[in-house]
């Protein structure tokens, strides 16, 4: 254990952020611990080390703090975290501190919660599909094991129901292999975080679940370390214990809003729309700790949810997580003002994994087919649904007709359905057929006609 150094310099306290003068030895991500006056202790996180200067993160906060009387002691070790199995079914602060009631967790271990990079060489392709139960999710835009695949939403659009449900109801395909949720929720308000507590409690789910819920009255500075405490605990059970982990965290935009603030108070130069530059270097640090590393039995698979300001889906924060991830699944204003739910827009979701991980042995053989056939038919629906709301449907023929006739039971009995519904894979694809049949066989212009002999259920020929 290095020995620690208690500084009384602090020159400057600017939001989250103070300065202490006189040290020459601070290391970057090294943990401080500032004594307040009245006995208390914050812990922080050196941010910054020049020549006789640090520049350290307060994830408390720095109210109350006096520069003439308080104190900051480094430790000269980087911030880590006590990871073991009992912590499934736990509920944590979002800073790892226990608020279910139970006592500390008994360590297996410490981790680094800055995680290690994979080494690229080692990582293994993602091919295993991941089962959702949701049809829009598992039939067009497959989430494959070991992917990151982000959800797009908007402000007041279903997205916490989505996240549950999907916690809920996720598992590995044809396999008995070990499956964990680890859900990081970073600014909700009480009330959502009694909705997710109520939700993985009374399903069941929380018995393969870990929990980090940062409350919206929590330090905001707090947010920055929660995705990492999570990732931690799914780096842990993933590649230590040998289970498949999905990694669920919401919201990414109130974790960008906390850099923005850090990045404010250490008066850096911004970027677009205030945010600091370096933040898609930030969040690639986040989302690049998903994958499958070879020779380890173990997965970490990324849902991370965020959501758009003014459903403007080029904000910094979607258009930066689109470059980083395999695709993005996009929650639709109109769709929830129908009544779908969930309201996914399958037309500009995409899994760009999802070859790899569908077909024969994985889920169906006809699976790829009938998703391209469906986002044909749908896309041609929409098409016609905006020329008929211009010029009426009189020049419509019969075949455009069935178009519209399956846009409207795509979006009510495809895309939609009850909250408490899964769906298994052979019910999903099921449920596509009795949609597709509805059209003349030679309209299904993307399907090999083998799976048209076998699973064409309509009567026209």
């Amino acid at each position: 254990m290095p020995p620690l150094r208690e500084f009384q310099s602090v020159v400057r306290v600017a939001g989250p952020i103070l300065a202490v003068s006189g040290i020459d030895d601070a290391g970057y991500n090294e943990v401080v611990q500032v004594l307040l006056p009245d006995g208390s202790i914050r812990a922080g996180q050196v941010l910054e080390s020049r020549k006789g200067m640090a520049i350290v993160m307060v994830f408390g906060g720095t109210r109350d703090l006096d520069c003439d009387i308080t104190a900051v002691r480094f430790t000269g070790r980087p911030l880590t975290m006590p990871v073991s199995k009992d912590m499934l079914g736990r509920i944590f602060s979002g800073s790892a501190e226990p608020i279910d009631g139970g006592g500390s967790v008994v360590p297996e271990k410490e981790m680094e919660i800055s995680g290690y990079a994979i080494n690229p060489t080692r990582r293994e392709f993602p091919e295993d599909c991941i089962e959702t139960g949701i049809s829009a999710i598992d039939g067009m835009n497959t989430l494959v094991r070991g992917q990151k695949l982000p959800v797009f939403s908007g402000s007041g659009l279903p997205h916490s129901m989505l996240a549950a449900q999907i916690t809920r109801q996720a598992r590995v395909r044809g396999t008995d292999e070990s499956f964990a949720v680890v859900f990081a929720a970073m600014g909700i308000t009480h009330e959502e975080a009694r909705f997710f507590i109520h939700e993985f409690s009374e399903t069941g789910a929380r018995a393969h679940a870990v929990l980090f819920l940062n409350r919206a009255d929590d330090p905001a500075i707090e947010r920055i370390i929660t995705p990492r405490l999570a990732l931690t605990a799914a780096e842990y059970l993933a590649f230590d214990c040998g289970m498949h982990v999905l990694v669920v965290m919401q919201d990414i935009t109130a974790y960008c809003e906390a850099l923005r603030e850090v990045s404010a108070a250490r008066e850096e130069i911004p970027a677009r729309r205030g945010y600091p530059g370096y933040m898609y270097t930030d969040l690639a640090s986040l989302y690049e700790r998903a994958g499958r590393v070879k020779g380890r039995p173990g997965s970490i698979t990324q849902l991370p949810i965020l959501s758009m300001p003014d459903d403007d889906i080029t904000h910094p924060v979607p258009d930066l997580t689109g470059y980083i991830t395999e695709g993005q699944i996009v929650l639709s204003r109109e769709l929830h003002r129908k009544g779908v739910y969930p309201p996914i827009d399958v037309l500009p979701c995409l899994s760009r994994l999802m070859q790899g991980g569908i077909g024969e042995g994985r889920t169906r053989s006809d699976h790829a087919n009938v998703s391209s056939q469906l986002y044909a038919a749908y896309a041609r629906g929409r098409r016609l649904a905006g020329l008929v709301a211009v010029i009426g449907d009189e020049g419509l023929t019969d075949v455009d007709r069935l178009y519209l006739l399956f846009l409207e039971r795509f979006e009510r009995e495809f895309v939609g359905q009850r909250k408490d519904e899964g769906r298994s894979f052979d019910e999903t694809l099921d449920r596509a057929w009795d949609l597709l049949s509805i059209f003349p066989k030679v309209e299904l212009r993307r399907i090999d006609p083998k799976y048209i002999e076998q699973y064409y259920r309509g009567e026209i020929g």
